[in-house]
């Protein structure tokens, strides 16, 4: 096999290792209730079998990226996979909520050393327009492996049980990691990891911590809560010694370079801003189908499913609208069709043929955000040089995971009125579903004047890493 064929199978390897991580995060939201039953757990158990994914995974994510660059990205990227195969393992035979919990947090873990590790390679793969379709694949899987995450969970905590969400991670770990040596060279670390900034990778792993924490309770508990205050307070705080020891740092984590490059800034935030509204489309549909319609986990999966297809068509899409319309024409057709899928969400009925009522709107959401995540993807890594590709990746990927914090933070709040145990009506979703509409309206003329101007250079030559 030459090594233009080496480098697509390699791609196909790492976008199911990122599907894996997707699956995991999305089907595992409709195996909570069978968990709560399996294993005795109240609310609070349940919170922290999500959230101690969430919280290691965003948190960890820069300290991965860093280290994919100091370790080389094709071994990070093993170590994680196996760190994450075994984690599985561990959760899958879980029998007490403690148990489960600590294996999701391995999970996360493992997922902030992989996930930028399997960005980095891709990028350090592929140049041109072979980049910028390597990337379209990429953010395919990233919105639609969440759709279709919805339709595995329920299918598999509908059949054999919500154990299997976990179990079927395991083949799939271990024949990536079975092939992936063949297909990709090891490549000399692009920083020595010696040089690793301890105090700054504490600092900025310690402020999307707390702010991820204090996002998690403000959609359960609501903003003016001690709860939610105290970490976003003390994510503020972190902030300000992360800000303080980078400019006193001989090797900062955060370079000055990448902190002021406005492709990788203004691409996380696009990021950010296309999770968030992705999410929360994700989280009321979950919700009106299952509490207000009745429909079963595995019935709300089905209707994932063309959601899925539209998220995959709109990344696709947005891997030649890149080379035609630039960085913003892409996003801001991509946020535009959002707010339209949004606004068409606010109109959910209180009875009737409910998947009829929600795809046109969550299927147009969908394909616009798709084509967003490629977009903010594409813009943020288009330049990025070996000896940072990973830490570049990981501060995207820390860009969607705020975003998936947030977007669930504020569905819980804004949406209240038709989610809480006694609530009835939909004019709930109605409101928050108007508020992602305006969210993504937003973005879109965020996007116009901040992405760059430019596109990816068609002309640039694919070369393999080394």
């Amino acid at each position: 096999m030459d090594r233009l064929h080496h480098r697509w199978a390699a791609l196909a390897l790492l976008c199911l290792a990122q599907f894996m991580l997707i699956v995991d995060v999305t089907g595992m939201n409709l195996a909570l209730p069978s968990i709560a039953r399996d294993l005795g757990l109240g609310r609070a158990g349940l919170t922290w079998v999500a959230a101690a994914y969430t919280l290691c995974f965003g948190g960890l994510l820069l300290l991965g990226g860093r280290l994919a660059d100091g370790l080389g990205r094709r071994r990070a990227f093993l170590i994680g996979l196996a760190a994450f195969t075994a984690a599985s393992l561990l959760s899958g035979t879980a029998h007490s909520g403690g148990q489960l919990i600590a294996g999701r947090a391995v999970q996360g873990v493992a997922a902030a050393l992989l996930s930028p590790a399997a960005l980095s390679i891709i990028t350090t793969s592929f140049h041109g327009a072979e980049r910028t379709k390597a990337l379209g694949v990429w953010g395919a899987i990233a919105g639609a492996g969440a759709a279709v995450g919805v339709l595995v969970g329920g299918a598999l905590t509908a059949g054999p049980g919500w154990r299997w969400v976990f179990f079927v991670n395991l083949p799939v770990g271990v024949v990536v990691a079975a092939v992936l040596p063949r297909l990709v060279p090891a490549s000399v670390p692009a920083r020595a990891l010696r040089n690793v900034d301890v105090p700054g990778a504490l600092a900025a792993t310690a402020t999307v911590a707390l702010l991820v924490y204090g996002l998690i309770h403000a959609g359960s508990d609501g903003w003016a809560t001690t709860w939610t205050l105290v970490p976003l307070a003390g994510a503020a705080v972190a902030l300000a010694v992360l800000v303080t020891v980078e400019r006193a740092a001989t090797d900062p984590l955060l370079r000055p370079g990448l902190v002021l490059d406005r492709a990788v800034v203004a691409g996380t935030a696009t990021m950010f801003a296309a999770t968030v509204v992705l999410i929360t489309g994700f989280f009321l549909i979950s919700w009106y189908l299952q509490h207000r319609a009745g429909y079963s986990a595995l019935k709300t999966g089905l209707v994932y499913l063309p959601v899925a297809l539209a998220t995959g068509l709109g990344a696709h899409g947005a891997s030649h609208l890149i080379g035609r319309l630039a960085f913003r024409g892409a996003a801001v057709s991509g946020f535009v069709l959002a707010a339209l899928g949004a606004g068409l969400l606010t109109r959910l009925p209180a009875s009737g043929n409910a998947a009829l009522a929600v795809l046109p709107g969550f299927v147009v959401l969908s394909a616009g955000i798709g084509m967003v995540l490629v977009t903010a993807t594409t813009a943020a890594m288009h330049e990025a040089e070996p000896a940072t590709a990973g830490l570049v990746s990981g501060l995207v990927n820390t860009g969607h995971e705020l975003g998936s914090a947030l977007g669930v933070a504020l569905a819980s709040i804004l949406a209240a009125a038709s989610i809480g145990p006694a609530a009835t009506g939909v004019g709930g979703f109605r409101t928050a579903f108007a508020t992602t509409a305006a969210i993504a309206a937003v973005a879109a003329g965020a996007a116009l004047r901040g992405l760059p101007a430019g596109r990816p250079d068609p002309a640039a030559a694919p070369v393999f890493a080394h």
